[in-house]
């Protein structure tokens, strides 16, 4: 650059930096660090920083990673807008490759942990959904995520393992090992799935390990830890202090920084290695500092900055940015520091600027353009003198006001023009929609959930319509609630966060109350509590939680007949009959007190803001997501209640039809269940599931004909349907047809070739054909697919029987009795190969 100029971006930089004169004893401690030898026992390999709001952390930070660039090392700066371990991986990859240091075999595989992360919740969705066809449910969703919650899948909590006991944990995650199993190509794969960082991690130690020969010094910064510690704590306590990960370079040196202190229960151990750095305000001297070089020297000044700054350094440096040039001029900056602000800069265009960029939450170039509502060429230059004020942070390539700052600067325009209070957050949640929109075009809208870049274009634009007051902006954003606890507590909290941000930043009481109880009921009980809040609140108090209730079997062939019961591995849904005491079904409060009912309808009326109302639909939906948990845990009684709730409010909706239809075929109850999946049937002919479950309540009932008509509609609609191609085999079976029975079958194992239940199935046809050899092999099919499938034990041992082969007969009956003791089918069978072997 011509005549020695430096850049803008460089004056930014020194500008930010000017006002970091205090803090020399932490500066000093951290660069001297790279002054001794990892192996001296001086040296420390983790800073942890820490103290309230506004005490400067962040910044003192980011000077730590300029003293670290200026000793040669590579750095990566995190915070929390990476959610997870992959995600923070990520964020180090790309921060790496922009100093010329690619992490490849990283990135590879971290984009090979996307794809397999989609490719589990598809085959999660195929096996733990009862809506088989079309887009995912959303409890659909919410119970393949329970279920890879059971397995482990990190990060996140299934939305609703707070009503899943552990024993239905467990077994929703054993049919899903066995689906992952077939379906990824290495146990590699499903690992990377389930435990993502105890395979991503040991690719990072490696690569570390080799950009270690290239620079001096690798410095990882971890900011906002009071929010990415969670999940990252753990992890990171694993990365440094075990072997687990695989060898660390011993010139790694990490930084963390957060509002509280480190853990002593899982960092004691590691205080030789470590130094924590508690950051309290500013002494007097260290204000005085700061004050000096920003040219605020005079006494009575200097006085009354430190009397009502109290020390906070982003305070201190928006007192001095104003320039006083007496006591007079130096006021309360957290109540006044717009005004003070104002009065020192003259040129208006700056001063709309400036509140300008308070409207957002986070601002980059684009968002501040559409805020300051100017040409892009004016809003670049307003924008780059932006990011040299002192209370503008920075997150990577984004600003962020401080908070002391920004609430004074939204209250005074909320007050001052309530009309262009309203314009500005309009044209912000238009152009967010915008954007959003952009993303979504030609792409599959299951998959927006998991994009980071989408989920960020869509808060923004609620929490603008939310600050605009716009009409629907509550009951949206509950509506988007609601599909985003499908997607775990992670991403439930940011969702409850914008309607907090909003009613706080919009002086909305009705928001906050919104936005306050729906984040003590997540804090409290998970995205269950969250969606029973909601029921609450509309008066729809949700069901407690029942135990486990009796067990009522229903017409169909008891789970002890071979091929009958639900094998461990791929659901047959719609499901055998195993639920509980029908008459409790048409009941609003089995078994709770009556006052109960009263008093939270009452405690929902007192709280529930006035000017709000749920949509029917929305309500209904939480009923039907309710009901598919309930189902999950075996409940089928009270998920009727929940689908009886659901239709009461949308009385003509044929899913929740079908699957109340199912969930009473489930309980026994056929002749209801053929009424509900009939009118279903009737509102969507083209509803393959409620064909099949029709078709199966028709059997249970004796009526095999009327049974046929309904799969053969079903399988009309999706030839490849497995669970109505088996139930059309038993059909055959009924009606005397043992070849349309196996032809079934064989179509079955062909469109789904995992199945252990649809192989066991087709090898008792093929027994039945007297054909026991290829039977054995069908049976071995199933058992290598769901090594813990009791019924396929049990059918291929006699099956071994009828071939004379005594002891694999014995073998097979025992390991089935072993895994299902209460299994009468199996115990009269090895009786009887008891009884031939003896004689």
């Amino acid at each position: 650059m011509a005549r020695g100029r430096v850049s803008l971006q460089e004056l930014v930089r020194r500008r930010t930096r000017a006002g970091l004169v205090a803090r020399s004893a932490e500066r000093e401690l951290f660069r001297g660090n790279f002054d001794t030898a990892p192996e001296d026992g001086r040296h420390r390999f983790l800073f942890h920083v820490h103290g309230t709001a506004g005490v400067g952390k962040t910044r003192l930070v980011k000077e730590f990673e300029h003293l670290a660039r200026e000793q040669g090392a590579l750095t990566a700066y995190v915070n929390e807008t990476s959610g997870s371990v992959p995600e923070v991986l990520e964020s180090v990859c790309r921060q790496f490759a922009l100093r010329g240091h690619r992490l490849k075999d990283l990135e590879r595989m971290l984009a090979t942990h996307r794809e397999r992360r989609h490719e589990a919740e598809t085959a999660a969705l195929a096996a733990l959904d009862p809506a088989p066809d079309g887009a995912p449910s959303t409890g659909g969703m919410a119970l393949a995520r329970a279920g890879l919650a059971g397995l482990g899948l990190v990060p996140g909590v299934a939305p609703f393992t707070a009503v899943l006991d552990p024993a239905q944990l467990a077994h929703g995650a054993d049919r899903l090992r066995s689906v992952l199993a077939a379906r990824f190509r290495s146990h590699e794969d499903v690992r990377l799935v389930l435990d993502p960082a105890s395979v991503l991690t040991p690719v990072l130690t490696d690569e570390l390990d080799a950009v270690a020969s290239d620079v001096p010094w690798i410095v990882l910064l971890l900011d906002t830890y009071e929010r990415t510690g969670p999940f990252l704590d753990a992890w990171l306590h694993d990365l440094l202090t075990t072997d687990r990960y695989g060898a660390l370079p011993d010139t790694v040196v990490v930084v963390t920084a957060g509002q509280h202190p480190a853990d002593p229960a899982r960092w004691g151990t590691f205080a030789d290695f470590m130094t924590s750095l508690p950051l309290q305000p500013f002494t007097e001297a260290e204000a005085r500092g700061l004050l000096a070089e920003r040219g605020v020297t005079a006494e009575p000044v200097v006085a009354e900055a430190l009397r009502l700054t109290g020390g906070l350094p982003v305070l201190l440096s928006t007192i001095a940015g104003t320039r006083p040039a007496g006591p007079e001029d130096v006021t309360d900056p957290s109540a006044t520091a717009v005004e003070r602000f104002l009065k020192w800069e003259q040129d208006p265009g700056r001063r709309f600027a400036a509140l300008a960029g308070a409207l957002p939450r986070l601002l980059d170039a684009d968002v501040f353009a559409v805020a300051a509502d100017c040409d892009r060429d004016r809003a670049e230059e307003l924008y780059a003198w932006v990011e040299t004020l002192p209370f503008a942070d920075r997150l990577g390539g984004r600003i962020r006001y401080h908070d002391i700052v920004r609430a004074p600067m939204l209250r005074l325009q909320r007050g001052r023009s309530p009309r262009g209070w309203a314009d500005g957050h309009g044209r912000l949640a238009q152009a967010f929609r915008r954007w959003r929109e952009q993303t979504e075009s030609g792409r599959d809208t299951g998959t927006l959930w998991l994009d980071e870049t989408w989920c960020e274009l869509r808060l923004g634009e609620l929490y603008h319509r939310l600050c605009a007051a716009g009409p629907t902006a509550v009951s949206d954003t509950l509506r988007d609630l609601v599909d985003a606890c499908d997607q775990g507590e992670a991403l439930a909290a940011r969702w409850v966060r914008v309607l907090e941000d909003a009613g706080r930043d919009a002086g909305a009481p009705g928001v906050s109350a919104w936005g306050d109880r729906l984040s003590a009921a997540l804090a409290s009980g998970g995205t269950r509590a969250v969606l029973d809040t909601l029921l609450d609140w509309a008066g729809h108090t949700p069901l407690p939680v029942p135990g486990r209730l009796p067990v009522r079997r229903g017409g169909d062939e008891p789970s002890t007949t071979p091929g009958g019961g639900v094998p461990a591995g791929p659901p047959d849904f719609p499901g055998d009959p195993v639920g509980a005491d029908p008459m409790l079904w048409d009941l609003d409060l089995a078994g709770a007190p009556a006052d109960v009912d009263w008093m939270s309808q009452e405690q929902a009326r007192l709280t529930t803001p006035a000017d709000v109302t749920l949509p029917a639909p929305l309500l209904a939906r939480i009923h039907r997501d309710r009901a598919l948990a309930h189902a999950a845990r075996g409940d089928h009684a009270f998920a009727v209640t929940e689908l009886s709730g659901a239709l009461a409010l949308t009385p003509d909706d044929a899913r929740t039809l079908a699957l109340r239809g199912e969930y009473l075929r489930a309980l026994g109850l056929h002749a209801e269940a053929v009424a509900d999946l009939e009118q279903a049937t009737a509102l969507d002919p083209a509803d393959a599931y409620a064909w099949a479950s029709l078709g199966a309540a028709r059997l249970t009932l004796g009526h095999p004909e009327g049974a046929r008509t309904a799969l053969d509609h079903a399988l009309a609609l999706r030839p490849d349907y497995t669970w109505a191609l088996v139930r059309r085999a038993r059909v055959a079976r009924e009606l005397g047809d043992p070849e349309g029975r196996l032809a079934a079958l064989d179509r079955a194992v062909a469109a789904e070739p995992d199945s252990a239940w649809a192989h066991c199935e087709r090898g008792d046809a093929l027994r039945a054909a007297d054909r026991d050899r290829e039977a054995l092999a069908a049976y071995d099919r199933a058992l290598a697919l769901d090594p813990g499938y009791a019924s396929a034990y049990a059918s291929r041992g006699v099956a071994h029987h009828r071939l004379g082969h005594l002891d694999e007969a014995l073998a097979d009956l025992d390991r089935a009795l072993e895994l299902n003791p209460s299994y009468a089918w199996a115990r009269e069978r090895r009786d009887a190969v008891v009884q031939h072997r003896d004689g």
